[in-house]
């Protein structure tokens, strides 16, 4: 398999995913910029959007859409339970909370890196993700992860996420069960091997 990703951005969640899986990848950096590979290939023959994260099967069969590649990653390795079973009340949890973090975090900070979004809504745009944080941070009150005690692919999304909160000006200091969840993740090795392969951390 081959996993397309961009240093930082939410081709994160996926890569720390692969690396829990234990599953053999090769990781491919893409330049988001200039939508060109290491060796200077085109990046829009392989994905036409020109996104990541993009998850290539031995067989050459792509998948985009990173809660989609999570959860494929997670159900090849069974024993790890990296996701509830199909067809549970816990997998549709399991769901719940990555939409929740697509369409309500992931979106929420996608126009603050735009330099042509009016400051004005990059304001309201701030706020309200500062409002979904909080609550955010209630639900985590009591918990590991996200699921409870156990990681799951949620947990990658939502510390991928996260990460991007200081460099947009989203001032998460005061949520101190979001700021617990985080050091745990910082402390699994699979987010450091992700981090440092893709530059982040020394």
């Amino acid at each position: 398999m081959k996993l397309y990703y961009a240093p930082g951005a939410c081709s994160l969640s996926p890569h720390i995913t692969l690396r829990e899986s234990g599953l053999a990848f090769e990781p491919v950096a893409v330049s988001l910029k200039t939508h060109q590979l290491a060796d200077g290939s085109d990046y829009y023959a392989i994905s036409p959007q020109g996104y990541v994260p993009l998850l290539e099967l031995d067989d050459g069969t792509r998948l985009s859409e990173g809660p989609a590649i999570v959860q494929y990653i997670a159900d090849q390795v069974l024993e790890k339970n990296l996701a509830p079973a199909n067809g549970t009340v816990a997998r549709a949890q399991l769901q719940g909370w990555l939409n929740f973090i697509s369409t309500e975090l992931h979106k929420g900070f996608s126009p603050l890196f735009n330099p042509a979004t009016p400051l004005e809504y990059k304001t309201i745009a701030i706020e309200r993700l500062q409002l979904r944080l909080k609550w955010l941070d209630g639900e985590l009150a009591g918990k590991d992860y996200l699921m409870g005690a156990q990681f799951s692919v949620a947990d990658p999304y939502l510390f991928t996420v996260t990460n991007w909160a200081s460099m947009v000006g989203v001032d998460i200091s005061g949520l101190a069960n979001l700021a617990a969840f985080r050091k745990r993740m910082v402390a699994r090795p699979s987010v450091q091997a992700a981090m440092r392969e893709e530059g982040l951390i020394a």
